[in-house]
């Protein structure tokens, strides 16, 4: 057995070597025939006994020559691991030129017009700042704290590697630290220590030293200090001293004070053991030996420290999330196209780029003010709004014994949808759902803790009613304002691009296509229930049921009247209608219906609020942007959108004139006159509501100088409504949002102008083809020439109808009779 062992350890040791010394060429069977007596238990039994007798004098020379061969050897072994782990051989080592580049994962960031930031993609939470652009007190409680030699060395401190040999090296303890300097620890943050069969913590540490050497070369000191503050992970998925100093104090790294400063470099050596929010005292504990630290290397006089180490933690604790911040639905919609876009462009390097790691700098049209009151609105008056609903239906569902609306809402769940994906059954499902557990929900007043099942859940949710609001510059086609609900924590579905039924806001579009054809604005229309046989006898009807008198193109839309805008329609040409939808921005499929006059297309918000801008911009299309351009992490230009862009005529100037004369009705006489009494807005408005069948979707659409907004509400099932027209028409539940909003811009002083402002006037000629009025109760008395005329007319109308179907007889007469000729 022993004999066995020992021809074992001969073959490890030759199979070991035998390579290093071919390499060196040395024969090494000679080498180990020399050594094999040194294997035998005799040699060792010897040896033995000798150390046992051991005498200085005797044994000096020996001891000193095996000191010697041992010194030799471990250097040569020593060697032998570094050029390993310098060539790669332990692990992949980073080259002078990709070090030269070096990157880390930085989070894209997007702006509003005027540079505010609206919001992050990352991974990792991280910001770059500039050297500059950090606190001097940073830097200082940095390098008291964790390398008070940081200017005197190259990248490895002497003085410590003595203690990381011994702790680190030969007793494998991985926390004793203390010998890295921030160079190595900034490699460390770069390229994360691996795990190895062989040695874990001598192979990384060498690999730290050698990157740090390298650092040291490429890099000035202060750079290496921006790049290490930048890369210093803060615990979870923050990183950097920007990021840390708005998580903790909500402020930049150049504003922090030094107790703040201390509070974040103590946090360096056990992020969440000294972490200030969850572990306060121990925090507090940590700042005041960083204070410590910075008296004893002469960067604070120790009364001034004092002072500060009575001070008590004084945190600004801001955390935010995608669904937090402004404009969260407009972020998230930008973020589906930035991925995809991002996926297509490639950088230096061949790979494409990536949303969340690269930095990009995504500059919006978004404006701010508007943006934060359009959010302000639609808050405010849904909670209002929402308390109404709420007292409406009193205990009563909305949806009655109809199973089907929580059915779709719970397939269209994302528990749902996981299930499923698990293999779960139907039944398995649904037990699931049942199982009462303790939840927070959303509401108006706050977060709720409730006990209740995931059905349960469905049920309350399923009875908020949400909202969308889009605003954006016609003459641009710049987006201002997108809020797409009413709180993206809870209701993620975006309500600026949902498609619903449209209602009475299509009815403008009617009217465009009926000046287009060349029907006057003046013409006269019966207010009166109508039944079209060549439409399955279509008969549509007015919401109040009021019949009687005739309306003008104005009074018609200005009312909403039901018959009047079905007659226009007819005049038009559903196929006129259809083609001008098209033309004014719809991309949607518009039904060839003839109901499509009374709104029962399925339109996205985004859709009617670019064809209203249409209108607005005299006729002529621009494609809507909300992006105005994008920048890689060093600034270089990957996009931008012109303004100049080509636009597209749409409808005709004067008929976008008269269009939008017809839309000031509504506000001065009709469905939107609440503008003026209860908002006391005082800027030209021209506009359309829109309420749809049962209440289910309540619109308004407002053009003003500059600005066209569009404002939808609704629930997420159309069957949730209110009952009654009063309640949940759109000039109930949609303008007030509107109103509201437009107010706040108006009363903001950063948009001098805009509460007088006004439309251009109508020329002469386009005046004189309005000037008629809105409505009138009958049609006057015709004159005794007027009679005649229409007698005359209509005899030489039927003559000539009369002449056409004779001439058209005789042709048919003549080509039946060349058929017979032919056969």
């Amino acid at each position: 057995m022993k004999r066995a062992l020992l021809k074992l350890i001969r073959l490890i040791v030759y199979g070991i070597l035998e390579p290093l010394f071919k390499f060196m060429k040395v024969e090494w069977s000679v080498f180990f025939r020399s050594q094999k007596p040194k294997l035998t238990r005799a040699y060792w039994e010897q040896k033995w006994a000798r150390l046992r007798t051991f005498n200085w004098q005797r044994d000096r020379k020996s001891v000193l020559r095996i000191a010697y061969r041992s010194g030799l050897y471990l250097v040569l072994l020593f060697t032998i691991f570094y050029l390993m782990v310098y060539m790669g051989a332990m692990g992949s080592m980073p080259s002078r030129s990709e070090l030269k580049s070096v990157q880390n994962n930085t989070a894209s960031e997007v702006y509003a017009a005027g540079g505010e930031l609206l919001g992050r993609y990352y991974i990792q939470d991280r910001t770059n700042v500039k050297y500059n652009d950090i606190a001097p007190a940073a830097i200082e409680a940095l390098i008291a704290t964790e390398d008070a030699r940081f200017y005197e060395h190259a990248g490895v401190d002497v003085r410590s590697l003595g203690r990381v040999i011994v702790k680190s090296i030969l007793m494998q303890d991985q926390s004793a630290g203390g010998g890295s300097t921030l160079s190595q620890q900034l490699a460390k943050n770069l390229y994360p220590r691996q795990h190895y069969w062989f040695w874990d913590m001598p192979v990384n540490k060498l690999r730290e030293i050698i990157i740090a050497r390298k650092l040291e070369g490429i890099y000035t000191k202060q750079e290496l200090l921006e790049l290490y503050l930048n890369t210093v992970p803060m615990g979870g998925n923050l990183y950097g001293i920007e990021r840390a100093s708005s998580r903790f104090f909500n402020k930049s790294a150049d504003e922090l004070k030094t107790e703040e400063a201390a509070v974040l470099i103590g946090m360096l050596k056990a992020t969440t053991t000294y972490n200030p929010r969850l572990n306060p005292e121990r925090s507090k504990q940590r700042r005041n030996v960083v204070l410590n630290q910075m008296v004893k290397y002469g960067y604070l006089t120790e009364a001034k420290a004092d002072n500060l180490k009575k001070l008590p933690l004084k945190l600004n604790y801001t955390v935010t999330n995608h669904n937090d911040g402004m404009a969260p639905y407009f972020r998230e919609q930008l973020r589906l196209e930035l991925v995809e876009w991002a996926a297509s462009k490639n950088k230096k390097n061949g790979e494409p780029y990536n949303l969340y790691t690269d930095g990009l700098k995504i500059y919006t049209t978004i404006d701010a003010g508007m943006q934060t009151h359009a959010e302000k609105a639609v808050r405010n008056k849904m909670a209002a709004l929402q308390r109404k609903f709420d007292a409406h239906w009193s205990r009563r569902t909305p949806w009655g014994r109809d199973a089907s609306v929580l059915q779709e809402a719970m397939q269209r769940s994302d528990r749902y949808k996981k299930a499923k994906a698990n293999g779960k059954t139907d039944q398995e499902i649904l037990d699931a759902f049942r199982k009462s557990r303790t939840m927070s929900v959303f509401s108006w007043q706050g977060s709720k803790e409730r006990t209740m099942t995931p059905m349960d859940s469905l049920a309350y949710y399923q009875k908020f009613l949400n909202a969308g609001l889009l605003s954006l510059d016609p003459y641009t086609g710049e987006i201002k304002a997108w809020v797409g609900g009413i709180n993206h924590h809870v209701f993620k579905y975006d309500h600026v691009r949902s498609k619903r039924q449209v209602g009475s806001t299509f009815k403008p579009i009617v009217y465009a296509a009926a000046l287009e054809r060349g029907i006057a604005p003046c013409t006269w229309f019966e207010n009166e229930r109508i039944t079209y046989p060549e439409y399955d006898n279509w008969s549509p009807r007015n919401a109040t049921e009021q019949y009687g008198g005739q309306y003008t193109m104005r009074g018609g839309l200005a009312h909403s009247v039901n018959t009047v805008s079905a007659q226009v329609m007819m005049k038009a040409g559903v196929s006129k209608v259809v083609d001008i939808a098209e033309r004014l921005g719809i991309k949607s499929e518009v039904p060839k219906v003839p109901s499509l006059a009374l709104g029962v297309a399925d339109l996205s918000l985004f859709e009617m609020v670019n064809a209203y801008a249409t209108i607005a911009n005299q006729g002529y299309k621009i494609e809507p942007i909300y992006i105005s351009k994008i920048t890689d992490r060093s600034g270089k230009v990957l996009l931008k959108n012109d303004l100049d862009r080509p636009v597209r005529k749409a409808i005709s100037e004067s008929n976008a004139a008269i269009m939008l004369y017809l839309m000031q009705g509504v506000v001065e006489e009709g469905s939107a006159a609440k503008l003026r009494s209860q908002f006391g807005l005082q800027m030209d408005i021209a506009g359309k509501t829109g309420t749809t069948q049962d209440n289910a979707d309540g619109w308004f659409i407002g053009i003003t100088p500059n600005l066209v907004t569009g404002v939808w509400v609704g629930a997420e099932s159309p069957k949730v409504r209110f009952r009654s027209l009063e309640l949940g028409q759109g000039s109930a539940t949609a303008l007030p949002i509107w109103g509201d909003f437009t107010k706040r811009i108006a009363l903001d002083p950063e948009y001098v102008g805009y509460y007088n402002s006004r439309f251009s006037p109508l020329s002469p000629y386009l005046q004189s083809l309005v000037n008629c009025a809105s409505f009138r109760e009958e049609p006057p008395h015709e004159t005794f020439f007027e009679r005649i005329f229409d007698d005359v007319g209509e005899k030489v109308k039927d003559t000539f109808k009369g002449w056409k179907e004779e001439r058209k007889k005789r042709r048919e007469e003549r080509k039946n009779k060349w058929k017979g000729r032919d056969n």
